[in-house]
């Protein structure tokens, strides 16, 4: 163990990239900057962690110290859309992840490299691996750019899950308020599905709960349907370059937020990880609450977008661990299992952690339990 101060280094990776539009604010058309921050002690190590959210702040995790003091070192990164997702584009969130990766093996001089997927990470990390491993994805959903197999991705070495859910586009769906009937006026509601009217109260049947999923779904496709129409119009007036802004309401109304008897595990009831769902089903911090056309369909359309963590994993060679917090109210548990599932080959491990939340706030016992047992299952697969 490493009592040694920790160290933290924070710099720029510039690029280039051929753009014909702007979508980050300030900075010149086409400049791409991932900021990063080596995190270490003065413990040597052949192994660095990469970590990266689509929208960034892995660095300040409290367990990120947590594996330093394991003597393991970190590469946290914060890809082109730190801290905003209205144009994210998870084929060049992708790429974004490869130059981190690049910069470990190459500049740095980490022999081992291992993807740390943290939460939001955890299907950007699955779907980057896949893609390095054998790349496939020549364009994003919405076209053009980015064509992954000409994008140089470098496999890392290994891949862990933490408090992980399967994907964005997914997430989203399971908690997009399946009551809501009309996008442009989101007070027009099904009663009959409103978890927050009157007339549907917990616990929730399993043909309601049935019902419920397919009505998420269905207004996920209905946004897609309209997005793509919308895109098409744009082209058909010679605007083709032009985009759209656009408010999605309601996206905070899972019924397991509800039901603890929903996907159960020991989460608090009627809470979630941003607070009170009902609050944050239409407030600006919920999943997609502004986006625009193409980074709808990269990101949050339930059948367009790539970045699927259990998909993905099918794909993936190298060791994968996967952590699950058992009082997580944002990660719960069938995006655990799902994740550990789609890893067909044997040399994968699934482990919980049990009372741990998914920040692991105000609970440094239980981050240093997984920060240990990462650095354990490194050791085990030569990977430190």
């Amino acid at each position: 163990m490493s009592d040694h101060k920790i160290t933290r280094i924070p710099f720029p990776l510039v690029s280039m990239e051929q753009s014909k539009v702007k979508e980050t604010y300030g900075g010149a058309v086409g400049r791409v900057v991932v900021f990063c921050t080596l995190i270490r002690s003065e413990v040597p190590s052949d192994t660095c962690l990469v970590t990266m959210h689509p929208i960034g702040n892995t660095g300040w995790l409290p367990i990120m110290n947590d594996f330093v003091k394991q003597g393991v070192h970190i590469l946290a990164c914060d890809g082109r859309y730190r801290g905003v997702d209205y144009a994210l584009n998870m084929e060049k969130c992708a790429v974004d992840l490869g130059a981190a990766v690049k910069h470990a093996k190459e500049v740095l001089g980490y022999k081992k490299v291992v993807l740390l997927g943290w939460s939001g990470g955890g299907s950007l990390s699955a779907y980057y691996q896949s893609q390095a491993e054998n790349p496939t994805v020549t364009s994003s959903p919405c076209g053009g750019g980015v064509d992954l197999t000409e994008a140089g991705l470098i496999p890392a070495d290994g891949v862990i899950q933490m408090a992980a859910h399967v994907s964005r586009h997914h997430t989203l769906t399971q908690w997009m308020d399946a009551s809501i009937m009309d996008e442009a006026n989101p007070d027009k509601r099904d009663p009959s599905l409103d978890l927050y009217g009157e007339e549907v109260k917990p616990p929730y049947s399993a043909e309601f709960l049935e019902r419920y999923r397919a009505a998420q779904i269905a207004r996920n496709r209905k946004i897609t349907a309209w997005v793509k129409h919308k895109l098409q119009e744009l082209a058909d007036k010679g605007r083709e370059n032009e985009e759209f802004a656009f408010t999605t309401h309601g996206t905070m109304a899972d019924p397991r937020w509800l039901d603890p008897a929903v996907d159960p595990n020991d989460r608090t009831p009627e809470w979630c990880y941003l607070g009170d769902p009902k609050l944050v089903n239409n407030s600006p911090v919920g999943l997609a609450r502004f986006s625009t056309l193409r980074s709808w369909l990269s990101q949050w359309s339930y059948d367009d977008a790539n970045a699927h963590g259990p998909t993905s994993l099918g794909h993936v060679t190298k060791p994968v661990l996967v952590v699950g917090n058992t009082a997580d109210d944002a990660c719960t548990p069938s995006h655990t299992q799902a994740i550990f599932d789609g890893v067909r080959h044997d040399n994968k491990e699934l482990h919980l952690i049990q009372g741990a939340n998914h920040y692991y706030s105000m609970q440094p016992d239980k981050a240093k339990e997984a920060a240990t047992l990462v650095a354990n299952w490194l050791e085990r697969q030569d990977l430190r």
